[in-house]
């Protein structure tokens, strides 16, 4: 298989979101402002000053559409409703995600893991096991770095696209959807998933596994509300240990699951609640709403 080939997935279109549109409006009209009237430059850089502290904390907020479209629920669909959509994150784990797999396999529900490209690598008969079960994998990154937001178009078009290609060499899929590490992002990061074919994925609700020790408490974060077309975010990669000393999200999930039978909620995978033709803007005339 040429790996790159099976990689690449057809570009996007980037189109401005409509704050960006006006962020750039505002450098354009600051820039001929000071061309008239040097003088003023001080009004100029605060100006642009508390555009880029906006723009800042719209990347630091990761279920924010203003720098781009933002997968945040999955759409309304008549013909399949009471859909969860359950995703983990920062894998594959070679302790972990077999337990994950083995409960997911119990109750005959799929699941989305947004997995590091360099993880992949290194667990090649892991992911071929989580794709087997039924289930997908999407990108995380290559190397899920904190410093990841802080990058360039063309920094994010090589470590996103290395994981990219190491998924599909891997899997012989190439993913449909990706999640910023932390959830953060800039404005630069749009163009680059545009580039390489690829939709922002954040989510409804998430339970802090990677830190918080409490089932009771994770628990409480993600059903408190719950409701078909959720994004539901946990980690298979990264988790917490329990107050008994085990990954946190074995318990959570298997109450989660439980839980979802219950209330006749299935979870699903990403893919399986999104129809490949549709976009993000879509999700806003389907009837989704956002919790």
């Amino acid at each position: 298989m040429d790996t790159i080939t099976s990689a690449i997935r057809r570009p996007r279109d980037w189109q401005p979101s409509q704050f960006i549109r006006l962020s750039i409006g505002l450098h354009l009209v600051a820039g001929g402002f000071l061309v008239l009237r040097p003088e003023g430059w001080p009004l100029a850089l605060e100006t642009l000053a508390l555009d880029h502290l906006i723009l800042a904390s719209l990347g630091l907020w990761p279920k924010s559409k203003g720098l781009g479209p933002n997968w945040r629920r999955l759409p309304f669909d008549d013909a399949f409703n009471n859909r969860v959509a359950l995703t983990f994150d920062d894998g594959p784990d070679p302790i972990v995600t077999p337990k994950v797999l083995d409960l997911l396999d119990a109750t005959s529900s799929t699941a989305t893991f947004f997995c590091i490209g360099e993880r992949v690598l290194q667990h090649k008969g892991l992911v071929q096991d989580i794709v087997a079960r039924g289930h997908t994998i999407e990108n995380h990154s290559h190397y899920h770095r904190l410093g990841f937001a802080c990058s360039s178009v063309r920094g994010f078009v090589e470590e996103i696209g290395r994981a990219q290609e190491a998924i599909a060499e891997m899997t012989g899929r190439a993913p449909r959807f990706f999640r910023a590490p932390f959830g953060f992002r800039s404005p630069l990061l749009e163009p680059a998933l545009c580039e390489l074919g690829l939709d922002l994925v954040s989510w409804t609700r998430r339970g802090y596994d990677t830190r918080e020790r409490s089932t009771q408490r994770i628990q409480k974060r993600l059903l408190q509300g719950l409701s078909d077309g959720d994004i539901l975010l946990l980690h298979d990669g990264h988790s917490a240990k329990s107050l008994t000393d085990q990954p946190v999200v074995l318990d959570v999930l298997a109450d989660l699951l439980a839980t979802l039978r219950e209330e006749g909620l299935q979870g699903v995978s990403l893919d399986q609640g999104i129809p490949a033709f549709m976009n993000d803007n879509d999700a806003h005339t389907t009837g989704a709403s956002e919790s």
